[in-house]
């Protein structure tokens, strides 16, 4: 796993795997204060297309293919806030807390799944790689 600065003991890991991704339009390294990069990962569920934007549906299925950073609690709250869980939350989203393999180390992490009920007829995006799918 890298090495770096160490983060605070407040500090938690994420698993981003959409629009927050480097590169995407919620780009999580342009956010404040700075994520520190852990890794890439995949987690097993399935992802669906929602135009702008995915959804993950954790189980099985398939590989979701993601990004873990380390992030404070200020910019945990950044993310609850993008993904609608703010101070007046919506049930687009729920935060789990899954285990995610990094540089073949278990590490624990959040990360955002979408409610079902949001994705019953959204496409599935089988390659599980939201940038290289939408970038196609």
């Amino acid at each position: 796993m890298p090495d770096g600065c160490t983060a605070s003991a407040d500090a938690r890991r994420v698993f981003v795997y959409g629009t927050l991704r480097r590169g995407g339009s919620n780009d999580i390294t342009r956010l404040q204060p700075a994520p520190r990069f852990i890794g890439v990962s995949k987690v097993q569920g399935t992802l669906y297309c929602l135009g702008a934007y995915p959804g993950l549906k954790l189980g099985s299925g398939g590989w979701v293919v993601g990004e873990v950073y380390e992030v404070e609690p200020a910019l945990e709250a950044v993310l609850d806030i993008i993904e609608d869980l703010g101070p007046q939350p919506s049930d687009e989203y729920a935060k789990r807390s899954v285990l995610v393999a990094v540089d073949g180390v278990d590490v624990e992490c959040f990360l955002y799944e979408i409610n079902p009920a949001y994705v019953m007829t959204a496409a599935v995006m089988a390659g599980g790689d939201w940038l290289a799918e939408v970038s196609d």
